[in-house]
């Protein structure tokens, strides 16, 4: 269930692993040992999350005859990210010595941030170039209130929506910061601060949720709508189709559940696309919605540690192409192997970045094709709760469809914030004019919906200690909030976003997920995809490495029995090194097999060698997975494999020197693909 939950089918392999090679033949007994394998890792590491999972841990739960399989699974899901991610501290130990090649992040939300520290991981040098003078992108807690009245209000994104599975509850976890469930009471009030009767509510809630269904079903049976058909116009044509929502009351509440529909895609319903404004359905994330305590800067905070990031860079130019990337910010030219992307849609759409050479025009089109929308907020900070303790949520309805989306719903972030805060929502095209609208009289406007309610519950509503304005749509790092699937656009627009272009210049961040756009965790895990990619791009290029001549077998001899300190397989005197890019049983790799002094019945074979030699010592072969394999399933012990090997194989084991001569370039390649491949597995104490 947890791998199910992470995505992977459940009696099938992901495209990715298929692409992966994980397993040798499709379908069949090998293959679905793998599955049980891989989701065993899957769980094993979820139970844990604080601890790096090494290979040597699943091979005390896993039999020794599926060694292959463990290194395939385990390999697939560390480059992947599902394991071995965050912000644990004992994940720090892991960091190896840089020497990949040089990636320069632009953006330090949660996409860059997250592709930054898997980067590290995977041995690359990092920088990351931030235009803002803090870390997290719209990812923003401020602290507001007055002494002893202090409150962590999240500015920008503030829900983790469906907490099974979701990496950011990881990272809570692995912070041990505990998460505050929103709770599903959210009493709505009329314009007039009456509360709206239960079963009014009910009924109309009813309504709207079958007029989303009545959609589907057309959509359905049309075929699909025309790319240029809005959520909005298709939903209108129902509702007066159906005559349902005609009193005033039942219009108001409506409209507050439209409202709802635009803060969840921070787009008016006018604007979303009515064939697939929903195509991102069938991946929500499962459980609960969480409040993180303290505010979700405690993510960010824990992320930046040990990232090397520069603030105040705001970017002008990328540059990128064969020869590598230039990232220019003002007077300042930053140079690397690959640059990463994660600029919010809105920047991208006022293109005051500018890219040379410019972007291939499918994703200039999906840029311009995608939707980018607003959801502002009024964040108050109060000398009291006067809502209500027992109270997350509450909404209040508009009386005018076009203002349907101010102060709709308010969030109350006492129980996370550390003092008596409110957050109130500004959705749709309330949104839009809130910017442009002076704080004082939007302030004066939220205060009467408060007072409206609650004093004629004899409740006083004080004025606040401190408050705060959004401004999301006029930021110029930002120019929004998230993206959503609008009119002439589909979902394969974040695939298009996502691809990257030459191997160098890479793009992550919510409108990049086309399975999470507009949410957190979407963003994260864009960037934990990109730091893959990146890792199999530059591992690609490394496996078609330049001609190889040996100049010095010294240097290279060192290369060789260090890489064997950390075989990919060894049983008994054997231990065997391959290419990890390829788990072809005809893919071919090195077998070392170690002869110590007091080991009598080795000697006629060693005497058969030309020159004496000394013990102890190595002597190699060149093999496939397939024949080591083979060797390995040889019962009697080592003496066996030995006479199999050399009688039945027909192998002759060589030295050093001859190794070189005969397999330099299978030595250049397996060196090349292993980077960083190893530098994780060190093992340590679980105490």
């Amino acid at each position: 269930m947890i791998a199910f939950s992470l995505g992977f089918p459940i009696d099938a392999l992901l495209e990715d692993e298929i692409r992966a090679g994980v397993v040798r033949q499709l379908g069949g007994k090998e293959q679905n040992d793998y599955i049980v394998i891989r989701n065993h890792i899957l769980a094993f590491w979820r139970s844990n999350v604080r601890v790096w999972l090494t290979k040597g841990h699943i091979r005390e739960t896993v039999s020794s005859e599926c060694q292959h399989l463990i290194n395939s699974a385990y390999d697939f899901l560390l480059y992947n990210g599902y394991i071995n991610f965050g912000v644990s501290p004992a994940f720090t130990a892991q960091i190896p010595e840089a020497n990949e090649g040089t990636v320069i992040v632009i953006g330090a939300g949660l996409a860059g941030l997250a592709a930054a520290r898997q980067l590290l991981s995977f041995g690359y040098k990092v920088v990351v170039l931030e235009g803002r003078n803090r870390p997290g992108g719209r990812v923003y807690t401020q602290k507001m209130g007055a002494e002893g009245k202090f409150a962590a209000i999240d500015l920008g994104g503030s829900v983790i929506t469906g907490i099974h599975a979701n990496p950011l509850g990881v990272l809570a976890r692995q912070l041990s910061i505990p998460l505050h469930k929103v709770r599903d009471n959210c009493p709505l009030y009329k314009p007039n601060g009456e509360p709206v009767d239960k079963d009014l509510d009910a009924s109309v809630e009813f309504v709207f949720n079958r007029l989303l269904d009545k959609v589907m079903e057309l959509r359905k049976i049309m075929g699909g709508f025309v790319s240029d058909t809005s959520l909005g116009s298709v939903l209108e044509k129902l509702r007066l189709l159906y005559g349902v929502a005609r009193s005033p009351d039942e219009k108001q509440l409506l409209d507050w559940h439209l409202a709802n529909l635009e803060y969840a895609n921070a787009g008016c319903l006018s604007n979303l696309s009515a064939a697939y404004w929903d195509q991102d359905d069938p991946y929500e994330m499962g459980g609960d919605h969480c409040f993180l305590a303290g505010g979700n800067w405690r993510l960010i905070k824990a992320l930046c540690e040990g990232v090397p990031i520069f603030y105040g860079n705001v970017v002008n130019t990328i540059r990128y192409g064969n020869e590598g990337i230039e990232v220019i910010s003002g007077d300042q030219v930053f140079q690397g192997d690959i640059v990463l992307c994660t600029l919010p849609l809105g920047v991208l759409k006022k293109k005051t970045v500018k890219f040379e050479p410019e972007l291939p025009p499918r994703k200039l089109e999906a840029i311009e094709r995608l939707g980018f929308g607003l959801l502002n907020k009024v964040a108050m900070v109060f000398p009291y709760v006067f809502w209500g303790e027992e109270l997350d949520t509450f909404g209040c309805l508009n009386e005018c469809s076009r203002q349907r989306g101010e102060f709709f719903l308010f969030y109350s972030y006492h129980t996370v914030s550390g003092g008596p805060a409110l957050l109130a929502l500004v959705a749709g095209e309330a949104a839009q004019s809130f910017e442009s609208t002076d704080p004082s009289v939007l302030l004066n406007r939220v205060l009467a919906v408060l007072r409206g309610i609650y004093q004629s519950k004899g409740i006083t509503v004080p004025d606040p200690i401190q408050s705060i304005c959004t401004r999301w749509g006029s930021d110029p790092l930002s120019y929004g909030a998230y993206s959503h699937v609008s009119v002439q656009s589909s979902g394969s627009d974040y695939d298009i976003l996502a691809e990257n272009v030459g191997n160098r210049l890479f793009f992550a961040g919510e409108a990049t997920s086309r399975q999470y756009p507009a949410t957190m965790h979407g963003a994260f895990l864009s960037g934990l995809r990109e730091a893959s990619r990146i890792y199999q791009s530059c591992r690609v290029r490394q496996n078609y490495p330049r001609k190889y001549t040996v100049k010095n077998t010294g240097p290279n001899n060192d290369i060789l029995l260090d890489m064997f300190k950390r075989p990919d397989l060894d049983y008994g005197k054997f231990a065997f090194i391959f290419d990890p890019s390829s788990e072809s049983p005809q893919s071919m790799g090195i077998m070392q097999v170690t002869f110590g002094a007091s080991e009598e019945h080795y000697k006629d074979l060693l005497n058969s060698y030309p020159c004496p030699l000394k013990l102890p010592l190595q002597l190699y072969a060149i093999v496939s997975r397939e024949q080591a394999l083979q060797l390995q399933q040889i019962s009697g012990g080592d003496e066996s494999r030995l006479s199999y090997l050399t009688k039945s194989l027909g192998m002759k084991l060589m030295g050093l020197n001859a190794l070189y001569n005969a397999g330099h370039s299978l030595i250049s390649v397996i060196a090349s693909s292993r980077k960083g491949r190893w530098r994780n597995r060190v093992n340590f104490s679980l105490a």
